[in-house]
């Protein structure tokens, strides 16, 4: 497993689906060439579950946590 935690404004709940969708991004203020093009989180999606893992989104308290699953391997 992999944790990744920041102490941001976090990502609502109703939301958290969603951000892993291309090129969304929750912030009407945000351009593309100041605010990136809403790809990160689904890279990561479709990347971890070609290798059978699992993303999720929790709180963090301030902040959101991102954990990502991947199995173990045999080591070959």
């Amino acid at each position: 497993m992999i944790t990744v935690t920041d102490d941001g404004p976090g990502i609502p709940v109703a939301d958290r689906d969603r951000v892993f969708d291309r090129f969304t991004r929750l912030d009407d203020a945000r351009a593309r060439d100041a605010g990136g093009a809403g790809l990160g989180l689904a890279i990561v999606r479709e990347l971890v579950r070609r290798y059978g893992g699992t993303v999720r989104l929790a709180d963090a308290g301030p902040g959101l946590r991102a954990e990502v699953r991947l199995p173990a391997t045999d080591g070959a």
